[in-house]
């Protein structure tokens, strides 16, 4: 076939804006199970399709550790030239995993198509998502954090760096300059990020003796529309993941209890590490809450796994132990899921109560079920909320007389 390719130029601009066709790549080996991969790539494949890219073929091999060279095997990287050169419409192939620049070389010389891994797509859709001054300082730090190391592998003017007579010496200096340009650029960033820091605490201080409530969960769980709910705003909620990236903050009177709830971006598996350094200031909103509300969608078949992700960057944040409500929503399509349509309607609550009450036992929380976008069980959830809200002005300002 006739395929016109430039190695490594435009690798740093992202996805194009029209619809691309993607082959997704996954790879079994450590602990984990065929079934878990799968899910993986269902993800993967949900964060193409928020990037602009259409997933026409996957394939999953098992290995014992992942090829240095290629990071898949030989057999398997030839299955999928083969595919890839009879489908002239795929002009990319995504990774579930990281791949350093001499992987992405290797596997963009054979295969002649784009090369994208798990970070660099979310980094993508970060880069779109992004609309304040903040936002986009932390995706841009983020993505020359992640530039830095695989310089060789994505820069044009690069390519000279090769052994041999006539090509020492320029390539060496060429990239050192690279990356001294990319180091400085960074530190840049980082500046910059610290005095909008200071601003947002800054603004976090004229907020007055308010209790602070953040909606926390893994991507695409409905916090937005629950936080449309809860304050009778217009937040920008999507079926799409990060569809919020910026710190939303509103002030919510319930009944008479007033307290400001935040909506922040969601969590996800395998969130690179440098991309969660960069948003540290972001979540500095859930650091500094008193009331976490960690919204799960229950309608999830591996919602458990999302609950587990979100506890592990609570933890690196040293926000797991605040109290917290666990809201379960979309109970509407956990029904259409795992229900009958003749099941009795009282065993059916019976059902409910029952994994409820596993459901408190096992994270040692409050649970609710809630539907945000049909509201129901949103009263009960005010109700719950409230309490702990008044429990809160308690702890912290004991000595102030409030009429609630």
């Amino acid at each position: 076939m006739n395929k016109e390719w430039n190695l490594n130029t435009n690798q740093a601009k992202g996805l194009k804006e029209e619809t691309e066709y993607a082959v997704l790549v996954g790879v079994i080996y450590g602990m984990q199970t065929e079934e878990q991969v799968e899910e993986y790539l269902n993800e993967l494949e949900f964060l193409a399709l928020t990037a602009g890219a259409k997933s026409i073929r996957r394939y999953i091999q098992r290995l014992p550790n992942p090829h240095p060279r290629t990071f898949i095997g030989t057999g398997k990287l030839e299955e999928i030239k083969k595919y890839v050169d009879l489908h002239e419409e795929v002009n990319m192939v995504i990774f579930d995993d990281d791949l350093s620049g001499k992987q992405v070389s290797a596997l963009e010389a054979e295969l002649k198509v784009k090369i994208v891994d798990r970070s660099s797509l979310i980094l993508d859709i970060f880069a779109r998502r992004a609309q304040t001054a903040q936002a986009k300082t932390q995706v841009e730090l983020a993505q020359l954090q992640y530039l830095l190391p695989r310089l060789r592998g994505l820069w044009t003017h690069l390519e000279r760096q090769r052994g041999g007579i006539g090509m020492r010496g320029p390539g060496e200096k060429e990239i050192e300059t690279d990356r001294r340009i990319v180091r400085d650029k960074i530190a840049i960033l980082k500046k910059q990020l610290e005095k909008i820091d200071k601003q947002a605490v800054t603004q976090r201080k004229t907020r007055g003796q308010l209790i602070r409530v953040s909606l926390v969960g893994y991507t695409n769980v409905g916090k937005s529309t629950l936080m449309n709910v809860l304050s009778k705003s217009e937040v920008f909620a999507e079926n799409k993941l990060f569809a919020t990236l910026d710190t939303t903050v509103r002030k919510v009177v319930l009944g008479s209890v007033p307290f400001l709830l935040s909506d922040t971006v969601g969590f996800i598996r395998k969130l690179p590490h440098h991309l969660v350094e960069s948003f540290k200031s972001t979540l500095d909103e859930v650091r500094e809450s008193d009331i976490l509300l960690h919204v799960v969608d229950v309608g999830h078949a591996h919602y458990e796994d999302h609950i587990a992700a979100v506890n592990e960057t609570l933890s690196e944040l040293g926000a797991r132990d605040k109290p917290t409500l666990m809201v379960f929503n979309k109970i509407d399509i956990y029904r259409d899921k795992n229900f009958d349509a003749l099941l009795d309607g009282e065993i059916k609550i019976e059902i409910e109560r029952e994994l409820l009450a596993n459901l408190k036992n096992q994270y040692e929380h409050d649970c609710i079920f809630i539907s945000a976008a049909d509201k129901e069980g949103i009263e009960q959830l005010r109700e719950m909320l409230v309490t702990m809200v008044k429990r809160e002005y308690q702890i912290r300002y004991p000595h102030e007389v409030r009429n609630w």
